[in-house]
């Protein structure tokens, strides 16, 4: 395993701000020139859409459907991933600037984390029904990776709140607690600093914000929104707002409560949110690594972005079995988020990473091994997603 502390000098240097820091880096590029509009200038909210009663109906959406949070394009696209079919973007819906995460409710309706607000969308019809504010300031509405406004979003298993982590840029996050049947925010609860993932428990009675600029995951209880905050740095904290080896998305483990956070493709946080102490176990992708999503068998999927390392390895998808045992599956480009099939048969890797390189697609994986990944277009610079 690689002496990781190195990253620390690299990632004081400037042009290495990106992911690792919290200053503004320049415009990424997509992998296929041309592909994707450029981050588009910051524009005021717009006002509330057309009613749906007045535009041209939409067709119906198919089940199975891909629906993706478009960084580059501020909408979201409606994806059909089947490979026999010559046409794969099924329609678009604007939602707001620079959309990151989003999660889709069992009515159909989803709520994507957008730098304006909370944007809802009838999956059924493809109308944006409204957009919620933030309660918390966030600045000037910018386009990039270090935006202000939502990122990780959660659903309550009940489906009555959702959560959105605010990044604030120059300080700590915040927690807005959205209310489904109001589509009002009802809370806001301080949490670490750029919550680049939210995650909740099994039972509801918690929900938890990974800081990546912090080093931590951010414990709110439901009912009294007190908080308990975790330090999870297996790499040490060396190197602040400069260092690459934060943590980026976590997924929670229905079996335990326990929360599972990958770093470098290297090591796996295993954290006990009740107890507050954690444990690392071995991975072999030796990647960046930033999604992540278990499959309903408990295998854990993990994407891989790319080296921060000349001797790191390249972008991929980690399967990895509830027992520990791993294929890493090779990817073309740099991804960002994961979804998983109901059967638990298939993968599908947005393209749209938040840094140099992305792409504007979704990339197809056959978790049985039988087929080759393929790509499909996705709208621009996918980010989070979510199958319909």
């Amino acid at each position: 395993m690689k002496v990781r502390h190195a990253v620390v000098a690299l990632a004081a240097v400037s042009v290495l701000a990106g992911c690792a820091g919290g200053a503004p880096a320049s415009p990424a590029t997509p992998r296929t020139p041309g592909d994707a509009p450029g981050s588009a200038p910051a524009s005021p909210a717009s006002p509330a859409p057309t009613p749906a009663s007045s535009k041209p109906s939409a067709p119906a959406t198919p089940h199975g459907t891909l629906l993706v949070a478009d960084f580059g394009a501020d909408t979201v696209t409606f994806v059909d991933p089947d490979p026999r079919h010559d046409r794969h973007t099924l329609g678009s819906v604007e939602v707001g600037t620079a959309p990151y995460g989003l999660v889709v409710d069992d009515r159909g309706i989803a709520w994507v984390a957008t730098a304006e607000g909370v944007a809802v969308v009838d999956t059924a019809t493809r109308t944006r029904l409204t957009r919620i504010p933030y309660e918390t300031r966030t600045g000037p509405v910018t386009t990039g990776e270090y935006r202000g406004g939502g990122m990780g979003i959660a659903l309550a298993p009940d489906g009555r709140h959702v959560y959105v982590g605010v990044n604030v840029p120059g300080r700590d996050g915040v927690l807005e607690i959205v209310d489904t049947a109001t589509r009002e925010v009802t809370g806001t609860v301080p949490v670490g600093r750029r919550p680049f993932d939210v995650d909740v428990s099994p039972d509801g009675t918690e929900v938890y914000a990974t800081g990546h600029d912090s080093f931590d995951v951010t414990a709110v209880d439901t009912a009294d929104r007190r908080t308990r905050r975790f330090e999870v740095a297996p790499y040490g904290t060396e190197g602040g707002l400069g260092s690459w080896l934060k943590p980026h998305h976590a997924v929670v483990r229905p079996a335990d409560g326990r929360l599972l956070l990958p770093f470098e493709g290297e090591r796996l946080v295993v954290l006990d949110p009740r107890t507050g102490r954690s444990t690392v176990e071995p991975m072999t992708a030796d990647t960046h690594q930033h999604g992540a999503t278990l499959a309903p068998d408990g295998t854990l999927l993990v994407v891989g972005t790319g080296p921060i390392l000349s001797d790191d390895r390249g972008p991929s998808l980690t399967v990895r079995t509830p027992a520990g045992s791993e294929r890493v599956v090779p990817l073309d480009g740099p991804h960002e988020d994961v979804t998983v099939s109901d059967d638990g048969r298939t993968a599908y890797v947005t393209e749209g990473f938040t840094r140099d390189g992305y792409g504007n697609g979704i990339t197809v994986v056959d978790l049985t091994g039988r087929k080759r990944p393929f790509e499909v277009a996705a709208g621009a610079r996918p980010l989070g997603i979510a199958i319909l």
